[in-house]
């Protein structure tokens, strides 16, 4: 018997790829000021940037693009979507977006004022920066071993129930909802547990407050939650997704993950009341309520996804995938954050390359130099994406990991693929002494929040 499941589907297309030489590589990095969201995607052999969006659409789901209804308001294309989402995750109330970050857009515009604060248990980026430009602020209550890159634990991104606390009880009334990020992305895409979430919808209850999920990857957290909470092991993924969904007001979505769509994103809320407050800011930013800045054959394709992302085959095959790849890495000596998560492999970059300050930017020192191995682009998710200024004191605050992401997009890549990924990240490990320079920003863009995805960098010795 195989070890692992192999690829629960058959390619019926192909899009071509092609290796960069050296050469090509290094005109290619110092062209994008030797940020990876520069590169042109031509000169990247395997892209690892982001699970974002970047997947492929089953048979099912470009049949669906035939069916849509581009009417501007009341679609038949919407009024699938809403049926997929009551269905699948119980939610009355749906606004599609034209991608996530459009969503938080409307959540955090909608419901956050300056001085508000955010109890979550880590923000990723754009969730971080759209809590930041309202003014508001986003507290980390996520579990200690979190922080414990090399800690085997199934649950490293579970809030802790006492940070929880001690945050509603010093922000008050300057909280206008309790969320939780599932899986956590900027902890490794560590998965959150059904009982976990119950805690924190317990103690939201308490309070009186709402109580969002920052969704996108929620089905690979309900298989995790399978695999490892031994009390949810005889439940169906599609059973424990619902459990999860039941204990939220509300969840703000890019369907460019999970429910597997080049475009999209929704808020799926529980209340008319809610409902009803977030449109109006729909209305200003993305179009009418019913169509959200997408085409209806978009709400079409993202019905069929949100069904086809509960299929427990394909789910174990991406988990057996991105584990497949860090199995190879561990083995070949490199340091990542373990277990593996949901989507990516994260490379702990600052025990990678222990010589790099922090503030040399080592997980983007990591990105350039797999670039230059094999032309696998990655993302650096340190120093560079989430370093805040203290605003009492100016000073820079680093924050407590600095990783490399390996985002694994769905249906697009074969286990061969990992072997060549695996190998490359093994060669630049074996080299690594002989790295010795560092990051430095020649230009950063004037929001905060940011930085990472505009930055112009040059290298620097150490």
């Amino acid at each position: 018997m195989p070890s692992m499941l192999p690829e629960p589907f058959r390619c019926k297309m192909i899009e071509h790829i092609r290796l960069p030489s050296p050469e090509e590589r290094e005109k290619a990095l110092q062209a994008a000021h030797y940020n990876m969201f520069g590169l042109p995607a031509k000169e990247v052999f395997i892209d690892l940037l982001t699970d974002s969006g970047t997947g492929s659409m089953s048979k099912e789901q470009w049949a669906a693009l035939l069916l849509g209804d581009e009417s501007y308001a009341g679609a038949d294309s919407f009024l699938r979507l809403k049926e997929a989402v009551a269905e699948v995750l119980g939610f009355p109330f749906v606004i599609p977006t034209h991608q996530g970050r459009a969503a938080e857009n409307v959540l955090f515009g909608s419901l956050t004022k300056a001085g508000d604060c955010i109890p979550i248990n880590m923000p990723f980026d754009t969730t971080r920066a759209h809590i930041m430009n309202m003014g508001a602020k986003a507290v980390p209550c996520v579990t200690d071993i979190a922080y414990d890159a090399a800690l085997e634990a199934p649950f490293k991104g579970n809030v802790d129930i006492a940070k929880l606390e001690a945050a509603l009880k010093d922000c008050g009334e300057r909280v206008p909802f309790v969320m939780v990020t599932i899986t956590n992305n900027s902890g490794g895409g560590q998965p959150v547990s059904l009982e976990n979430l119950r805690q924190v919808a317990a103690v939201a209850k308490k309070h009186k407050k709402m109580l969002f999920f920052d969704a996108a990857r929620m089905a690979e957290n309900a298989c995790l939650i399978k695999e490892r909470e031994k009390a949810c092991a005889d439940m169906s993924m599609a059973q424990i997704l619902r459990a999860m969904m039941d204990l939220a007001d509300g969840i703000s979505v890019s369907a460019k993950k999970d429910p597997m769509v080049n475009i999209g994103g929704f808020l799926a809320l529980r209340s008319e009341e809610m409902y009803m407050r977030l449109l109006p800011r729909v209305v200003l930013f993305e179009g009418f309520v019913t169509y959200g800045g997408l085409a209806g054959r978009d709400l079409d394709a993202l019905a069929v996804g949100l069904r086809e992302m509960t299929d427990e085959q394909y789910m174990v095959h991406r988990l057996d995938q991105v584990r497949r790849l860090g199995g190879m890495l561990i083995d070949a000596g490199a340091p990542i954050v373990r277990p593996a998560g949901g989507h990516a492999i994260f490379i702990d970059a600052a025990a990678f390359f222990p010589h790099i300050p922090q503030t040399r930017f080592p997980a983007d020192v990591l990105s350039i130099e797999i670039y230059r191995e094999g032309a696998i682009r990655g993302v650096g998710l340190g120093a560079l994406a989430f370093e805040e200024i203290d605003p009492s004191t100016g000073r820079k605050c680093l924050p407590k990991l600095e990783l490399y992401r390996l985002a694994i997009p769905r249906r697009a890549y074969t286990n061969s693929h990992m072997d060549y990924i695996a190998q490359t990240v093994a060669d630049v490990y074996k080299r690594r002494d002989t790295v010795q320079y560092g990051l430095e920003i020649v230009y950063e863009p004037p929001v905060p929040g940011i930085t990472h995805f505009l930055a112009k960098l040059k290298p620097v010795g150490l």
